[in-house]
């Protein structure tokens, strides 16, 4: 099973390609940040955004996917899954693509179920190992899980039990699309009726008691029909770590 709190990058550079790319994914109930060019990806890594595995097209115009994977590959966590899609089919191209770093290559036109299967294949093979009662830190936000307690900028922020597990099941999963059915089952261990306003009260309260805006490069979004998630709107501090 495939584990929506892995962020999938995507460069493609192709409207139509991306837009297949992006449903398939989130039909599987992966998240995924999509590129049109090299360079505002290698922007976002730079940023450290918590991506759990790269989706790389070959040709594009200005900085391309093999450059990109060059520049991961020496200036990133070796572990990081990358995936070449691309038009060229040839050996030559096949053994270019992975000496360069590559842990997978699947030409295009791509099959659904086996770019998911390949995806899962590689996130499995690189998946860590995680502790979910360590403490963390991402970008102004400290969250002390033994002591239940969340700083920002060093100053603590009163919560709720509950708010207390929400938010930091946020911060820990930046990206990271977490539907109704989710959130009830991980916060409260029950299904929240969908005419309880419980849920919709508690996210209304940390998005205002942690201010999760602008000024602190966060932004906590809504998608009525898929869920909730948080973004990242500027460089953080620190990435989040378990």
């Amino acid at each position: 099973m495939l584990d929506p709190s892995q962020l999938i990058a995507l460069l493609e550079d192709d409207s139509a390609q991306s837009a297949w790319m992006q449903q398939t994914l989130a039909n599987a109930g992966l998240s995924c940040r999509a590129f049109d060019e090299g360079g505002a990806l290698l922007a976002a890594l730079r940023a450290r955004t918590p991506f759990a595995l790269l989706l790389l097209d070959w040709e594009l115009p200005g900085i391309n996917g093999m450059e990109v994977l060059r520049w991961v590959r020496a200036n990133c966590n070796e572990a990081l899954p990358v995936i070449f899609i691309t038009n060229r089919t040839l050996e030559r191209d096949l053994i270019e693509g992975l000496n360069a770093g590559a842990d997978d290559y699947i030409a295009k036109p791509c099959r659904p179920g086996e770019l998911l299967a390949r995806i899962g294949a590689q996130l499995r093979r690189h998946r860590p190992a995680a502790n979910p009662d360590a403490d963390f830190s991402l970008g102004g936000f400290s969250v002390d899980m033994s002591a239940r307690k969340i700083r920002l900028h060093g100053e603590p922020i009163a919560l709720t039990p509950k708010e207390f597990e929400l938010a930091s099941l946020f911060l820990r999963h930046p990206w990271r699309l977490f539907s109704r059915d989710d959130l009830s089952a991980l916060v409260w261990n029950r299904e929240v009726p969908s005419s309880s306003r419980t849920l919709d009260t508690h996210l209304s309260n940390i998005r205002k008691k942690l201010r999760f805006g602008p000024a602190t490069g966060t932004l906590l979004s809504a998608s009525y029909a898929l869920g909730y998630r948080l973004e990242l709107l500027s460089s953080p501090d620190s990435t989040a770590s378990p």
